[in-house]
């Protein structure tokens, strides 16, 4: 799909990956809506690249419903949805005060996954009724999931499982939705260099980026976002999953 003019939505756009493929599809010439929670986030990054803030929780049904709204209202119906809202915690499942909360897993289940699917299934269900562009292709879905989804580490049980699903999801839906002509595709980052990581102490992160393969690094955001443009592009890509990890594979701890 040629982006230039096309309605573009990215979740978790105030920050990090999201940031980053925004900006990236503004210069490719994409109108971008921004949903994040943080309104603030949203509201400067859309000022910078002339889109759109759409502040709200992907679970949200209804606030969902209204940001697709708003967006459609301002840039046309939506052609692209770019799922990168995200949060993850560390916490093993049994630890020295018991068993982990219910509703620590239940929060992360709720953003990554009931959110990512709640976006898929409404602007999929908008993107259906489009007239359809070159090859028949009516919108493009592309989801966020991890490495952590294949080589989950010790404390990562809540995020492993909601990426694991994101994963797991992507080929039934991308042949559901082949019908309306619409791809569906995921990205399975490695170690990117995140405002969460930056948190980290130098040294931490120079370590993490130095266990990685080739290149002996973090990943950039930008390389995220360059790998979600080829997959707008490339029309014969589809119901697959992308390790973006510089062949990566996790240890146990």
């Amino acid at each position: 799909m040629d982006l230039a003019g096309k309605a573009v939505i990215v979740t978790g756009g105030g920050s990090g990956l999201g940031a980053a493929t925004a900006e990236r599809l503004a210069a490719a010439g994409a109108r971008v809506g921004i949903v994040d929670l943080d309104a603030k986030a949203a509201e400067g990054l859309a000022a910078k690249i002339g889109g759109i803030a759409l502040p709200g929780d992907v679970a949200s049904e209804e606030a969902m419903m209204a940001a697709l709204a708003r967006a459609r209202a301002a840039h046309g119906p939506c052609r692209v949805l770019v799922n990168c809202a995200g949060i993850g915690t560390a916490k093993r499942v049994v630890g020295r005060d018991g068993p982990m909360p219910l509703a620590e897993f239940e929060r992360v289940i709720r953003v990554n996954l009931v959110g990512s699917f709640n976006m898929l299934r409404l602007a999929g269900a908008e993107m259906a009724t489009l007239d359809p562009l070159e090859d028949g292709e009516r919108g493009v879905i592309i989801s966020t999931a991890s490495v952590a989804a294949f080589e989950g580490q010790v404390g990562q049980a809540a995020y492993s499982a909601s990426k694991g699903g994101i994963a797991a999801m992507t080929l039934p839906v991308a042949r559901e939705f082949a019908g309306f002509g619409i791809r569906v595709l995921t990205i399975a980052p490695g170690l990117f260099l995140t405002p969460m990581m930056r948190t980290l102490p130098e040294e931490v992160q120079k370590s993490l980026g130095e266990s990685i393969p080739f290149p002996r690094r973090l990943g950039g955001a930008e390389e995220y976002a360059s790998l979600v443009v080829h997959m707008v592009e490339n029309r014969f890509l589809n119901g697959e999953i992308v390790r973006l990890d510089g062949a990566l594979r996790l240890p146990p701890r």
